[in-house]
């Protein structure tokens, strides 16, 4: 968000001959304008996200200490099974409600998360019942969210950090700040080399306000210290927004790029008597759903012990029972950090056989670098290093976002003039140039459509300011 139109302005260059030194006199100038714009109208925007994006890499630490009565069992005895466990967990929620996973306690000292489906939760969350799997106690009865399971505190954080708690349509203001982010970041590095071939030029300007030059320099410096970090999480967040995302899952699985999944089909005919076998009670008669659902959770323990004998190693990980008598039951380790273990089979529970599997070392490589990317982006690659880095980095950005707003303030414009809006820099590109930049701008716009609409909105403004500009400058002449 540099204010170098000073620079851009205020140098006594002589006219350049050259077809690259014509384009300059356009190019950058242009290139300032839109860094400015969209560091002033978007800036806000990308603190948010940077702000409580750190704040939601420490959340799992916070978690840890406030929710340390949920998540901590005894250390020693021999576990229960997992039946056990939830006959425990039916107790507290009701023998009729609906059971959607379990995820067994990952190491001793660990409890259990028995998962059942709550309406009056929002989409993606379960009620969890916090299973002691030693000593059978219940520990804790808390929603949690996603595959990543987090609780109340790191909800509301990813929440926040997503969509404002605004829902879907909150969801348009990280999209905006990741859409740009990384067009800011470019700008900022060409802007940067530029002044670096006209050090000479750039110490006279300076010189006339250093306080001014102090600013842009940390500011500059700042930019290319992040750089890396800008553009990393700029396309990780992308892959998961709303509009843009879904044009890259299209463009992946075009590509033949997508994350494989597994068939959970059972082609063979189910055993009358497993008729009734959980699939959130959907069809089972009430009265006879509790007796249903109790065999059903006897199944939990052979599953497992069937996935194991496919090498699901991890300590993290997942059952889901089947939705209806025709689906396997799926197992799937759930951790992300390093090295990554998300491997999955499907277990047909009438005869306990692996019917599908995926398995990450068969992940294309494109697969493989969407889900390390998204977990280095999430803070669970490498555990608490990884959180502190993206901690660092996010108070990094905003420092850079109120550094440009310094600068700006600085050099704010105390009456309207056309001479330096986007507009006026757009009718001094050549013709074929400005052709080229129209097709950018529409293809970007196609594939990022909230970066288009944001774009013709800065346009808009442009026009309206600049006009409103000559109309004072024409009264001031009358």
């Amino acid at each position: 968000m540099s204010q170098e139109s000073t620079l851009s302005h205020g140098l006594n260059v002589d006219a350049p001959a050259s077809a690259q030194q014509g384009a300059k006199r356009w190019f950058y100038p242009l290139l300032l304008r839109l860094h400015f714009y969209i560091g002033l109208l978007a800036g806000p925007f990308i603190f948010i996200a940077a702000l409580s994006g750190g704040l939601y890499a420490i959340s799992p630490q916070i978690e840890k200490l406030m929710y340390a009565d949920a998540l901590t069992g005894v250390s020693t005895g021999t576990p229960a099974s997992l039946a056990q466990q939830i006959a425990v967990a039916r107790e507290v929620v009701g023998p009729d409600a609906s059971l959607a996973a379990v995820r067994p306690a990952p190491a001793t000292g660990d409890t259990t998360r028995v998962m059942f489906n709550d309406p009056t939760l929002a989409q993606y969350e379960h009620r969890s019942i916090f299973v002691d799997p030693i000593t059978l106690e219940v520990k804790g009865n808390l929603a949690v969210y996603g595959t990543s399971g987090a609780l109340p505190l790191r909800t509301w954080i990813d929440n926040l950090h997503r969509s404002l708690h605004m829902g879907d349509f909150g969801r348009h203001y990280s999209e905006l700040a990741a859409s740009w982010l990384w067009i800011v970041a470019l700008g900022g590095l060409i802007l940067w080399i530029n002044r670096q071939r006209k050090r000479k030029q750039v110490a006279q300007a300076a010189a006339m306000n250093p306080a001014r030059e102090n600013t842009r320099r940390r500011h500059s410096t700042l930019g290319m210290v992040l750089l890396i970090g800008l553009l990393f999480l700029s396309v990780t967040g992308l892959t998961w927004s709303q509009w843009a995302g879904g044009n890259i899952g299209q463009m992946r699985a075009a590509l033949g790029w997508g994350t494989p999944g597994i068939n959970t089909d059972i082609t063979a005919a189910a055993p009358e008597a497993d008729g009734h076998a959980h699939h959130h009670g959907d069809h089972a008669p009430a009265e006879t759903a509790p007796a249903a659902m109790s065999a059903n959770d006897g199944l939990f323990d052979s599953v497992l012990a069937t996935a194991r004998q496919h090498d699901i190693k991890a300590g993290l990980l997942e059952i889901r029972p089947a939705t209806s008598p025709d689906k396997a039951w799926v197992v799937r380790e759930i951790n992300r950090s390093w090295p990554t273990e998300v491997d999955s089979v499907a277990v047909n529970p009438h005869t306990m056989e692996v019917v599908s599997e995926a398995r990450f070392a068969d992940f294309p490589i494109a697969a493989k670098l969407t889900r390390w990317g998204i977990d280095i982006h999430m803070g669970s690659m490498w555990g608490l290093p990884n959180q502190l880095a993206l901690l660092a980095f996010a108070l990094g950005l905003c420092t850079l976002i109120v550094l440009g707003y310094r600068m700006w303030w600085t050099r704010r414009p105390t009456k309207q003039s056309s001479s330096g809006r986007l507009t006026t820099h757009l009718l001094r590109v050549p013709p074929a140039a400005l052709v080229v930049l129209i097709a950018v701008a529409a293809t970007l716009g196609w594939f990022l459509p909230v970066m288009g609409v944001s774009l013709a909105a800065f346009l808009i403004i442009d026009v309206v300011l600049m006009a409103a500009g000559r109309k004072q400058d024409a009264i001031k002449g009358s």
